[in-house]
């Protein structure tokens, strides 16, 4: 028996639905790539791949007021500051994706999932626009039916509203689902709506580990959800 089911007193789950950045694709090159040329354009000095990699997690409107600020707490940036720094930044992490690479373990684990016949969607808090380019650019595309962005719904994570919207399209409980995640909004999301929550050790959780937030199960290979006493099937 796989852990996926032993999750699921010995079935399989009727949903399974992923976050995508620190999940299933480390992003954060490209996206602090995005922001040091926002940040450059704005007069500022950049930032690096390790501050952005804490501030990630939240959707691209609070990674950029997290850069304008040089820190997580950002309520002092002024508004149109902010916006005109989002169009910078959308514009520049538009231009390509060439430094974002797929976890290891993240094929072997959707297409197990794929031949078992498991529904299977994406709930980020990346702008939706950014999604299936992504997924078609790093051979990922025809896993999901269904794709929810940060501006899908007018909620976004730790909400759980996407969460709640796709289960409705496909017709399965709380108690049926499971949620794939790497930081604390997808663990506390998944815990509003009801459904257990694996969580990766690998992401972005604001240099936290996520084990603190008590998900179901923490995994440091996506490979170990699929896998039985007799190695991945």
């Amino acid at each position: 028996m796989t852990r996926l089911e032993q999750l699921f007193d010995g079935k399989l789950p009727q949903l399974v639905m992923f976050d995508l950045d620190g999940t299933l694709m480390d992003s954060v090159p490209d996206l602090a790539t995005a922001v040091d040329k926002m940040l450059l354009q704005l007069g500022r000095e950049p930032a690096g791949v390790q501050q952005v990699r804490n501030w990630v997690g939240n959707g691209s409107p609070v990674l950029v007021r997290r850069a304008l600020a040089g820190q997580l707490e950002h309520d002092g940036v002024p508004g149109d500051l902010a916006a005109e720094a989002l169009a910078l930044f959308m514009q520049a992490y538009a231009g390509g994706h060439e430094l974002t690479t797929v976890y290891p373990g993240v094929r072997e684990c959707l297409g197990w999932l794929r031949e078992h016949d498991v529904p299977m969607a994406i709930i980020t808090n990346k702008p939706a626009q950014f999604i299936e380019p992504l997924l078609v650019e790093k051979g990922l595309v025809g896993y999901f039916q269904w794709l929810v962005g940060g501006d899908t719904l007018p909620q976004q994570k730790p909400d759980p509203a996407a969460l709640l919207w796709v289960m409705g399209k496909a017709g399965a409980a709380p108690v049926e689902s499971l949620f794939v995640g790497d930081s604390r909004n997808d663990v506390r999301a998944a815990k509003a709506a009801g459904v257990p929550c694996v969580a990766l050790s690998y992401g972005y959780n604001h240099g936290e580990p996520i084990a603190n937030e008590q998900p179901a199960m923490v995994l440091d290979d996506l490979r170990e959800l699929v896998a039985s006493a007799e190695g991945l099937r």
